[in-house]
């Protein structure tokens, strides 16, 4: 018989004696009135960007969705399944969160091997394919003359997050709710080594530090 990961019992009796106490109350009401998030967070599945750690939310202050770069595909209502469209749907159609954020981050294992041309992990590659939606067809994606190999993978993380907001826009829920003015997409990055955090400026297309602007 396979053990339980042990850290994580002990992580979990240190929440349930710890945590859960100062939070028991709001857990109860969440069980009964159910979840009412006003943000959703779209993310990357990397162990060191949890969005709940990042922007410090106890239980039901966020919608949470995460996967390879923090990708969002294009509208396409077909027969095949859509894990991100689906969260999304709910997300704006159930929930009717307010606000959409999209967040990248340094360091993106994705984003690198997307850059590197890794060649598949296994003839079923799956990150490959999954990659392709970050780029239109035609589309060259190549690092410049002036740029080192860092400059190019911040570039190409933080285009990442630009096209997932482009891509947002192609669902028609998602267009409705913005354009009326009920919901906000956001771009922000993570900086891992320094924990710093970088809101989008849409209408420059800059990222601007949190921490400058405070």
């Amino acid at each position: 018989m396979i053990a339980f990961p042990k850290h994580l019992l002990e992580g979990y009796h240190a929440f349930a004696t710890q945590r859960l106490p100062a939070e028991q109350n709001r857990y109860r009401e969440l069980s009964v009135k159910g979840q009412f998030p006003e943000v959703m967070v779209i993310g990357c599945c990397d162990s060191r960007v949890a969005p709940e750690t990042i922007f410090d939310v106890g239980p039901g202050e966020l919608f949470v969705v995460r996967n390879i770069a923090n990708l969002v595909p294009v509208y396409q209502p077909d027969g095949n399944a859509h894990g991100v469209s689906a969260a999304l749907e709910y997300a704006v159609k159930v929930l009717k969160v307010k606000h959409i954020v999209v967040l990248g981050h340094a360091q993106c294992g994705g984003i690198r091997a997307f850059v590197d041309k890794i060649e598949p992990l296994t003839p079923g590659d799956f990150i490959g394919k999954w990659m392709q939606m970050f780029i239109k067809p035609g589309e060259v994606v190549e690092q410049r003359d002036h740029e080192t190999m860092a400059q190019f993978v911040e570039r190409i993380e933080k285009a990442a997050v630009f096209r997932s907001l482009e891509n947002l826009m192609t669902f028609p829920f998602v267009r409705k709710a913005a354009e009326s003015g009920e919901m906000q997409l956001h771009g922000a990055y993570f900086g891992v080594a320094e924990g710093t955090l970088f809101v989008l400026d849409q209408a420059a297309k800059e990222f601007r530090s949190v921490r400058d602007a405070a």
